[in-house]
C-alpha cells in the first residue's frame, strides 16, 4: 500500500491529487487499485499516512524513539500562524486572492506587525518565521516583494471592495468617518513629495498626505495618498465618489473635521444625496455670533441646538477644555514675564547693552507664543515693562472651550446627542493614524519613491492596522499590549522532527500566556505542519563593516 501523487495544471493553477493505492497480482500480472482518494486530507495527515505505511512493521518502536529520529529547533511559528488565521477570519486572505503576488503582499502585511521594516527586512524575517510553511509561499527575495507591491496598484480598489462586501454582507453602514494626516519622507525623490502643513513636526522634511475613510466604529474602508501640499478639502470629493460608485452606498452621512467640509464639498455631497456632520472654526463661530444665528448664553455644558435654513447647529462649552486653554494661556504669559525679567537683569548688569535689542527679543517671543493680541512690552529708560490689554484678553477668551457642530442631517435621522456623538467618533480615525505611525506598524518614515509603491506601502499599513485593531479588541481583558502579545506568540518555535527522510514541523504546547492569547483569538495551533524546505534569501547581502 502506498500514496500515489500526481500533479496537473489547468488555467494557470496547479492541482495535486493524492490516492491511497495498493499493488496486487492477477494471473501473474502486477496491477494497482485505488482504495481511497485522500486529496481532501491536510498535508499533515498525508505525511502521517506516508510515515505509517513506511514503518508499518515497527511503527511503535519509531514512536518510542528506538529508531533513528532526529530533532532540532525550527522557525518561529506562533505569531505568523495566529496572524494568518486572524487575516482569514477578517476576510483579508479571501479578498487578496490566492496568487503568489497576493501571498507575498499578505506576508508584508503580517511582517509589519511581527517586526516592521523594509522589503529586505521582510525577507530576512521570513528566514526566522515559518511564513513559507504556514502560508504556502514559494521562494522569494526583496525584488519579488517589490513586484508584489506593483501588483497592488491595479488591485487595491477591488481588494477594498471585496473586503467591504465580506465585512458587511449586504448590511451597508450609513455613516462614515474621514480624516487626513501627513507623513514625512526620507529624501526628496518621492513622486508625491511636497512641502506642506507637517503634522509630524519634522522641519525641512517633504511629506505626503494620507486620507483614511472608516466606518462609524473606526474599521478602515479605504485609504488614499495625495501630494504633500494637498489641502484637506481637496481630498474629500474622491471619498464621496468611492462610496457612491465603488461601494454602492446610499443615504450616507459623512463626518469630517472642522474645515474639511466647505461649500464645494457640501455641493458634491448634495449631488449624491449624502449628508454631513462637521464642526465650525473659531472664525465661523464669530461670524455666526455677529449674524445673531447663535448667542453666547447658549454655550453651556449641556448640548443646545439651533436650526437655521435647514442647517442644524449643536452648541456646547466644555468646562475642562476651557480651563486647559486658560491654564495654557497663563503659562505663556508667565514665560513672557520670565523673559522680561531676564532681559531687565541683563540690561542692569551690562550698561552698554542695547535696549532695542532686548525689546526686539521679547517681541519675538510674544509673536512665537501667539499672545500678541493682548500682551505687549514697552521700554522706559533701561527697563522693560509688560502691558496687558484686559479687554482684548476678555474678547479672546470669550469662546474658550466652546464649539459648534454643524449638520444637515434631518431631525428624524439623528438627535443632537447622536450628531454630537458621531462627530466625537472621529477620534477613531485619529487613533488609527497614531497606531499606523507608531512602532507597531511603522508607516513612517517612507523610503519608496514611486507613486504606486507609496500608495501600496500605505495600503499595506492600513490592512495591518485592521488586524492590529482586531487583536486589541480580543486581548482587551488580558494585561498585555498588542506588541507584547505578538512577541509572546513569536517565542513559540516549531521543532523539526526527521524520521529517515520524512521531515515535519512539530509545534510544542505554548506557555500559559501564549495559551491565553490564542484562546482569546479562538486559534488552535496544530500539532504539526509540513516542512517544505523552501528557502528564502535576499538578493542584496548586508555589508560586513570592519572596525578600524
Amino acid at each position: 500500500m502506498y500514496v500515489d501523487v500526481s500533479k496537473s495544471t489547468q488555467y494557470g493553477k496547479t492541482y495535486t491529487r493524492y490516492l491511497l493505492r495498493e499493488s496486487y497480482r492477477d494471473n501473474g500480472k502486477v496491477k494497482q487499485r485505488t482504495i481511497a482518494n485522500i486529496s481532501h486530507c491536510s498535508p499533515e495527515e498525508i505525511q502521517a499516512i506516508r510515515l505509517a505505511l513506511k514503518y508499518k512493521g515497527n511503527l511503535s518502536d519509531i514512536l518510542k524513539g528506538k529508531d533513528d529520529i532526529q530533532s532540532s529547533q525550527g522557525l518561529s511559528v506562533g505569531a505568523v500562524f495566529s496572524l494568518y488565521k486572524v487575516a482569514q477570519e477578517l476576510g483579508i486572505v479571501k479578498a487578496m486572492g490566492n496568487t503568489e503576488e497576493a501571498k507575498r503582499v499578505l506576508w508584508m502585511i503580517l511582517a509589519r506587525l511581527i517586526e516592521p521594516g523594509s522589503r529586505m527586512a521582510n525577507v530576512r524575517l521570513a528566514q526566522r518565521h515559518a511564513a513559507v510553511d504556514v502560508m504556502g509561499l514559494n521562494s522569494f527575495n526583496e525584488d519579488d516583494l517589490y513586484s508584489a507591491m506593483d501588483w497592488i496598484e491595479s488591485n487595491q480598489r477591488s481588494i477594498e471592495k471585496r473586503l467591504f462586501s465580506s465585512r458587511y454582507e449586504g448590511n451597508i453602514p450609513s455613516l462614515y468617518l474621514y480624516d487626513v494626516t501627513s507623513s514625512y519622507l526620507e529624501g526628496e525623490k518621492n513622486e508625491y513629495a511636497e512641502f506642506g502643513y507637517n503634522r509630524d513636526k519634522k522641519r525641512g522634511k517633504m511629506q505626503i498626505v494620507i486620507g483614511l475613510l472608516t466606518d462609524e466604529n473606526g474599521w478602515p474602508v479605504s485609504i488614499e495618498v495625495f501630494k504633500g501640499n494637498t489641502s484637506d478639502v481637496k481630498t474629500f470629493t474622491s471619498q464621496i465618489k468611492k462610496l457612491a460608485s465603488d461601494f454602492g452606498c446610499e443615504s450616507v452621512t459623512m463626518v469630517g473635521d472642522r474645515g474639511m467640509i466647505k461649500t464645494e464639498q457640501i455641493a458634491d455631497l448634495s449631488e449624491e444625496k449624502f449628508y454631513y456632520i462637521t464642526a465650525t472654526t473659531k472664525a465661523q463661530m464669530e461670524t455666526l455670533l455677529k449674524q445673531k444665528i447663535i448667542q453666547m448664553e447658549l454655550f453651556t455644558e449641556k448640548l443646545c441646538e439651533i436650526e437655521n435654513n435647514g442647517i442644524r447647529y449643536i452648541l456646547r462649552r466644555n468646562p475642562v477644555r476651557a480651563e486647559e486653554i486658560k491654564d495654557n494661556r497663563n503659562k505663556k504669559i508667565e514665560k513672557i514675564r520670565k523673559t522680561v525679567d531676564e532681559r531687565n537683569k541683563y540690561l542692569s548688569e551690562h550698561q552698554k547693552a542695547d535696549v532695542s535689542t532686548a525689546l526686539s527679543l521679547v517681541n519675538e517671543r510674544i509673536e512665537k507664543l501667539n499672545v500678541s493680541g493682548f500682551i505687549s512690552v514697552e521700554a522706559s529708560g533701561r527697563t522693560l515693562t509688560i502691558k496687558s490689554d484686559e479687554n482684548a484678553l476678555k474678547e479672546i477668551s470669550l469662546l474658550d472651550g466652546c464649539y459648534v457642530i454643524r449638520s444637515n442631517l434631518p431631525v428624524n435621522q439623528g438627535s443632537k446627542e447622536i450628531i454630537h456623538r458621531r462627530y466625537r467618533d472621529l477620534a477613531n480615525v485619529e487613533w488609527a493614524f497614531r497606531t499606523m505611525k507608531s512602532d507597531t506598524i511603522e508607516l513612517r518614515p517612507i523610503h519608496v519613491r514611486k507613486k504606486s509603491r507609496t500608495g501600496d506601502h500605505v495600503f499595506i499599513a492600513m490592512l495591518s492596522y485592521i488586524i492590529e485593531k482586531h487583536l486589541r479588541e480580543k486581548w482587551k481583558d488580558i494585561s498585555i499590549t498588542v506588541e507584547e502579545g505578538i512577541h509572546e506568540l513569536s517565542s513559540i518555535n516549531n521543532i523539526i522532527t526527521k524520521v529517515d527522510r520524512v521531515k515535519y514541523n512539530q509545534i510544542p504546547k505554548p506557555r500559559e500566556m501564549g495559551s491565553k492569547l490564542l484562546n482569546a483569538l479562538s486559534v488552535t495551533l496544530p500539532e504539526a505542519i509540513p516542512c517544505s524546505d523552501t528557502g528564502v534569501s535576499t538578493r542584496k547581502k548586508l555589508e560586513l563593516k570592519r572596525k578600524k
